[in-house]
């Protein structure tokens, strides 16, 4: 649509220009006596607009690729440029025409010859701002106020992208009892702060005096974890200390909490995480980043596994990876104890973790 506009536009001013050169030709030459062959002369006008309009009707696709060509180019020359050294430059270029201006204007009125004076002109605007980007672009460090808003400005980008990179991640319990947290801080995917609030310091202290041997335990170890954290790791960590009094569940503090500091949450919560999505809270899920850097497995893909026990379908037989993805064997139960080829036939993708269904190598060999 612009192509066919700016075509339009060349094809006017190729006809205004033929009519405008045909007119001046005829007055200045006297080729048509206007008074009396009139009709010529309307005659030649109209010969002269479709003649000099047909031409640029015919070139305009070449001209505009050309404009198009030499804009790009242009674009590109400038985009090596510096931007301190494009605004020194045009200062530059604009001192130099207003003295050029000033100084043709006296070379104008002292000079007698018109063509010379404008050969002269010419030259001193063409020197004149060559000498003004010249000057500018290379005394650039002698104007420090300049520089100093360029740097204040890349400065404040910088900070913006730091800001967006460092929101505060909320940790849940079962994150830090997990423990899988430091090492991913350790290896830093994670940027910090880091933020404790005091009710989940709280829930693992009560863990940790639990009657239960085994919940005791995953209170220290979460405790444990925190220290480390906070001791060893290079990672900004924060404690909130205000509470939700009119909340009573752990897990919906959490969400309130990444609600008013405006973060996110890390958990391995499975429920925590639909709950935290249907509520539009970001979460960082420590299991869904398990499964996204577990190696890939596709249909038809073999593998050698180990089937432990049965599954709970009929005839079925569960075997693990080394990270703990179950595979499913189908008729496997009857390979109890054994290592055996399978074929993957389908893989089962969720937050909570994947799931492989296999068939015995030696089985479908047999059915084909």
């Amino acid at each position: 649509m612009i192509n066919k506009i700016i075509r339009g536009i060349l094809t006017t001013l190729g006809a205004v220009t033929g009519l405008a050169l045909y007119m001046y030709i005829v007055n200045a030459m006297a080729l048509v006596d206007i008074t009396n062959d009139f009709k010529s002369y309307i005659i030649g006008i109209i010969i002269a607009s479709l003649t000099s309009g047909s031409m640029l009707f015919i070139l305009s696709p070449w001209l505009i690729n050309q404009g198009r060509n030499t804009a790009n180019w242009i674009e590109r020359e400038l985009s090596k440029v510096p931007t301190v050294d494009i605004v020194s430059g045009s200062i530059g270029l604009i001192t130099g025409l207003i003295i050029s201006y000033l100084i043709t204007n006296l070379i104008t009125s002292i000079m007698p010859v018109p063509i010379f004076s404008s050969i002269l002109s010419t030259l001193i605007y063409i020197f004149m701002g060559y000498l003004g980007i010249k000057i500018a672009t290379k005394k650039m460090g002698e104007l420090p106020n300049i520089q100093a808003v360029f740097k204040r400005n890349l400065l404040k980008e910088r900070n913006a992208k730091k800001e967006n990179q460092g929101c505060p991640k909320v940790l849940d319990t079962s994150v830090i009892i997990d423990g899988r947290i430091a090492d991913i801080c350790r290896t830093g995917f994670v940027e910090g702060p880091l933020i404790i609030p005091g009710f989940v310091l709280e829930e693992l202290r009560h863990i940790a005096d639990s009657s239960d041997a085994l919940k005791r335990n995953r209170g220290r170890r979460g405790l444990d974890i925190l220290n480390m954290i906070q001791k060893e790791l290079d990672i900004e960590v924060k404690m909130y200390e205000k509470d939700f009094p009119d909340i009573a569940e752990v897990d919906s503090k959490l969400l309130k909490l990444a609600q008013v500091l405006d973060g996110k949450v890390i958990t391995n919560d499975y429920n925590l995480n639909k709950v935290a999505e249907f509520q539009g809270v970001p979460v960082l899920n420590i299991n869904e980043l398990a499964n996204a850097v577990k190696p890939v497995v596709l249909p038809g893909e073999e593998m050698l596994v180990q089937v432990v026990k049965d599954g709970k379908e009929s005839g079925q037989g569960l075997a693990y990876l080394d990270d703990g993805t179950m595979i499913v064997v189908e008729s496997g139960k009857k390979y109890i104890g054994q290592t055996i080829d399978v074929l993957v036939t389908s893989v089962l993708q969720t937050a909570a973790g994947r799931m492989i269904f296999a068939k015995p190598k030696a089985l479908v060999d047999k059915s084909a």
